[in-house]
């Protein structure tokens, strides 16, 4: 119940984007404007001075950077897998795979806070910074090559690996903003926060999904289960401060990425099925994580 309360207010945001977007003459175009403002300013200027502000000690952060690729992998390579299955519709497995392994940075980072605090900002910046630029690889990879995009165009134009290369790049270089700028940069990052999970309630649709169930199923289950329990494993295996362990497991159980839509849409893939897959993904997140939460707590007890 606890875990339920403290998730609480930024589900209510999601609900609140939905009402507003269904129920208001804040319609689809307005979120719509919304979506592409977080997308390609406010959550890059979010990631970029998340990662600048504090130091990475990258050694003694290892076993974390470690914990979250070994997710991210492991979300890949179970995703790849499934598009080998016979049967599986190619055009539908190029744009869905992607749920399988992203994730919601923008659900992260503001619960980050509520589970460890500063230092848990800090921990999820890590595994955003290094997280973001091989899930978008590896989203960017089957939609291009179904839909003869350039891949290395993609890559580079991809406001998130931007973002995340320019702050890794200037923390590693000891890079200090003045104070005017970055308090600037600090308010432009919070307003992607709540915008962001706004604009996911905007976004619910469920009907694509009925274009392949079965392959939603697979997906939605490596994301929301086989995802955070290889993080339970991989807390105890990995040795992290048991600080750690509630953020890792929280980040292996998030609600995929809600800009998979916008990449699937723009690089032709099936729009309404990623939005669907979103859709269920983001209402099984509300559930999952406090759930997940909990088995950490009983194998800890």
């Amino acid at each position: 119940m606890n875990d339920v309360v403290l998730l609480l207010p930024d589900f209510l945001l999601i609900v609140c984007g939905f009402v507003l977007c269904r129920h208001t003459a804040l319609n689809r175009t307005v979120w719509d404007a919304v979506e592409r403002l977080v997308y390609y300013l406010l959550f890059p200027v979010l990631l970029f001075y998340s990662i600048v502000r504090s130091p990475l000690e990258f050694q003694t952060m290892l076993p974390l950077a470690a914990a979250g690729l070994c997710i991210v992998g492991a979300g890949i390579a179970a995703a790849y897998g499934l598009g080998r299955l016979p049967g599986v519709d190619a055009r539908l497995h190029a744009s869905g795979a992607q749920v399988a392994f992203r994730f919601n940075s923008y659900v992260a980072l503001a619960l980050a806070d509520k589970l460890a605090g500063p230092a848990g900002v800090t921990w999820t910046a890590l595994l955003v910074a290094l997280a973001v630029p091989l899930c978008n690889f590896a989203a960017v990879y089957p939609l291009a090559r179904h839909g003869g995009h350039g891949f290395w165009r993609e890559i580079v134009r991809n406001p998130l690996i931007l973002a995340t290369v320019g702050g890794l790049v200037a923390n590693l270089c000891g890079l200090q903003l003045a104070d005017p700028v970055a308090v600037t940069v600090q308010r432009i990052g919070q307003a992607a926060l709540p915008l962001g999970l706004m604009a996911v309630g905007a976004g619910l649709q469920l009907g694509g999904l009925r274009a392949g169930p079965g392959l939603a199923a697979g997906l939605l289950g490596i994301r929301h289960a086989g995802l955070p329990l290889v993080a339970l494993a991989l807390v105890q295996l990995l040795g992290l401060p048991a600080a750690q362990h509630p953020v890792v497991v929280a980040f292996a159980a998030m609600p995929t990425a809600s800009s998979a839509y916008v990449l699937a849409a723009r690089m032709g893939g099936h729009g309404s099925y990623v939005a669907g897959l979103v859709t269920v993904s983001t209402l099984l997140g509300m559930a999952s994580i406090p759930w997940w939460l909990a088995a950490l707590r009983w194998m800890q007890s």
